[in-house]
């Protein structure tokens, strides 16, 4: 792993050390031809003429780096001197702006819109990897240039003025490189999808899934996207670096969870890219929903946060879990970022702007790329000694527990011999036992249906009793209303018609007020009512008895638990305390293959315990 970190780090720094001619022809001409000046139109809106009225900032650099901001920006070049120009080019070296127009207003007043160089041998789709605008031939000491410019992304333009061969070279230069980039690419993405179909491990189908978005990310970054594919102002083109690079965001994150198997080694590093992978996800809902500028703004955070939160994970697998693949992962997403670093730190003037560190994304991507490939397969070597040494020991461990099994069956034959002669007298011993269990269980079973029936003679003597005498006493009070009914039919029997019938109806009359009539009526109905509620209840009470008795059958029989329970009830229903109220809430049950005899006992024996229990407590 070493070697090959130093073979990187070697190659590195051989490509930093070359400079491409171009970059370095013109350096400083802008600032030495003109005055440099921008001013910020929020609302995208104003023309050329309401700018002219507006106050300029003067700035002296050339790399116009306004980060991310969708305002306009008007640049001012005013020449210090009259200034010829033999087809020299203004270049803006970036390829992703959204807007680049180029005014020249005359001193005499005239305004001019000078078209993009669209003769430029590189220009294809309309695109080039950057905007270009050829100068005119003289500018007068009074004369202005006016440079429109507008970005959805990072607001970032580098400004130059160079020779037309001069540029041809610096493309040239820079075709070979994303030839070489994407060279790389093709291969390592070949080479781990052929893995992939070997091996079938998850790991390798999303290592080239990110190799596929990153490369794709990448060439819309530099231009090469619209130059051969979708056309500058498409929205196909205009939405590719924010999707590519989600793409890419969610695969690394796929990546990271299979090869570091952080299911196995953290469960909270884990938890934490689950998180990060839908947030992911959720960024391409934001390019969808809230437009480019937002999803832009969160993709920034996502890779940022995604690079800190590979490298920590990647770290606490190498150094705490001893996972030997992950320093490879370790290594390669610390190249990447150092080269962001850099590549950031070139628009800002921090280190020079030119062909090496432009591509320092690409340089950084592509040894990051190889890094992770030689970390699959550093994981494969890695599972295949574990799985190795693994063999070895379990190989060790079934000769040795080979010999131990030799050892402990001389052992055991002694002992179950010894044993076995244990297990004899003692099954003559439980024969025994259980021959006594069997007697005493039926005297308890004996028992139990004494104690059953004597429950269930009080129970039906006393509920038989009650109706009985709910009857009786109502049959003497019944005869004597029947009686005065009689008798006032018997004089409504002996009227005599040749009297007088007036006095007769009038002394019946008075015979019905004097026993009160309606009260013998009302008396009459209310005691056959109590007659009739204490036949029911007799009834009820011989049902019961009926379904009670089964104590004795032998024979499985599907019954209603409802009724079972339901006679017990009414047969103990003499036991309840005054102060207990019993609430029936039966379900709809299916019937139940039982004996019915024993699961009424089992009903009786459940109720009968719980009214002692409840005395005992004084309820």
């Amino acid at each position: 792993m070493k070697r090959t970190v130093y073979l990187l780090l070697f190659l590195l720094l051989s490509v930093g050390n070359f400079r491409a001619k171009a970059s370095d022809v013109d350096k400083g001409i802008l600032q030495n031809t003109f005055s440099i000046a921008y001013y910020r139109d929020g609302t995208n809106k104003a023309n050329l003429n309401q700018v002219l009225r507006q106050k300029f900032t003067a700035t002296d650099k050339d790399v116009l780096n306004y980060s991310l901001d969708t305002a306009s920006y008007w640049i001012k070049f005013s020449p210090k001197t009259a200034k010829q120009f033999n087809g020299q080019l203004l270049f803006i070296d970036q390829s992703r702006l959204a807007l680049a127009e180029l005014y020249l207003v005359h001193h005499t007043g005239e305004t001019k819109l000078i078209k993009p160089f669209s003769s430029f041998p590189y220009a294809n789709n309309g695109a080039t990897l950057g905007k270009i605008f050829q100068l005119p031939p003289l500018l007068e000491a009074n004369d202005e240039l006016f440079l429109r410019l507008r970005s959805n992304e990072t607001f970032l333009a580098p400004v130059s003025i160079i020779e037309e061969g001069a540029l041809l070279e610096n493309f040239s230069l820079r075709n070979i490189i994303f030839g070489l980039y994407t060279g790389i690419m093709v291969v390592m993405f070949v080479y781990n999808l052929f893995l992939f179909i070997i091996i079938r491990d998850k790991s390798y189908l999303y290592y080239i899934f990110y190799i596929f978005f990153t490369w794709l990310t990448q060439i819309s970054i530099q231009g090469y996207f619209a130059k051969y594919f979708f056309p500058e102002g498409s929205t196909a083109n205009t939405y590719s670096v924010v999707l590519f690079s989600s793409m890419a965001l969610v695969f690394t994150s796929l990546f990271t969870l299979s090869f570091l198997n952080t299911k196995v080694f953290s469960k909270l590093w884990h938890r934490l890219i689950v998180i990060y992978f839908y947030l992911t996800l959720l960024n391409l809902v934001v390019l969808c929903t809230f437009g480019i500028y937002a999803a832009f703004l969160f993709m920034q955070f996502l890779t940022i946060s995604g690079t800190i939160l590979a490298l920590a994970a990647a770290s606490f697998v190498y150094f705490k879990k001893h996972f030997k693949p992950a320093g490879y992962y370790l290594v390669a997403w610390s190249v990447l970022l150092v080269g962001a670093i850099l590549f950031v730190m070139k628009d800002y003037g921090a280190i020079p702007y030119n062909n090496f560190t432009i591509y320092l994304l690409q340089i950084s991507s592509a040894i990051e790329v190889m890094l992770l490939s030689f970390a699959l397969a550093d994981k494969i070597n890695f599972f295949k000694k574990e799985n190795e040494v693994a063999q070895a020991q379990a190989l060790n461990a079934s000769l040795e527990n080979q010999k131990l099994i030799r050892e402990q069956n001389i052992v055991l034959e002694k002992k179950v011999k010894e044993r076995t002669e244990e297990l004899e007298n003692a099954n003559d011993t439980l024969n025994v036992t259980l021959t006594n269990l069997k007697d005493t269980q039926s005297q308890l079973v004996d028992a139990e249906k004494m104690a059953a029936l004597g429950q269930l003679t009080a129970g039906i003597a006393h509920e038989i009793n009650n109706p009985i005498n709910f009857v009786t006493s109502n049959i003497k009070p019944l005869e004597l209303d029947i009686n005065d009914l009689k008798e006032i039919i018997t004089k409504y029997e002996n009227i005599d018609l040749d009297k007088d019938v007036k006095d007769q109806i009038e002394e019946i009359e008075a015979f019905k007020k004097q026993i009160d009539i309606d009260f013998v009526n009302n008396e009459i109905s209310s005691l056959l009512s109590g007659i009739s509620e204490g036949a029911k209840r007799t009834a009820e009470i011989i049902r019961s008895l009926r379904n009670f008795s089964r104590v004795d059958e032998t024979d499985m029989k599907p019954i209603d638990l409802n009724e079972g329970l339901q006679s017990t009830l009414v047969l103990v229903r003499n036991s309840l305390p005054d102060n207990l109220t019993v609430i029936k809430e039966y379900g709809n049950l299916p019937k139940v293959d039982c004996l019915p005899g024993k699961i009424n006992q089992v009903f009786m024996n459940l109720v009968t315990n719980a009214i002692q229990a409840l005395s005992l407590i004084h309820i």
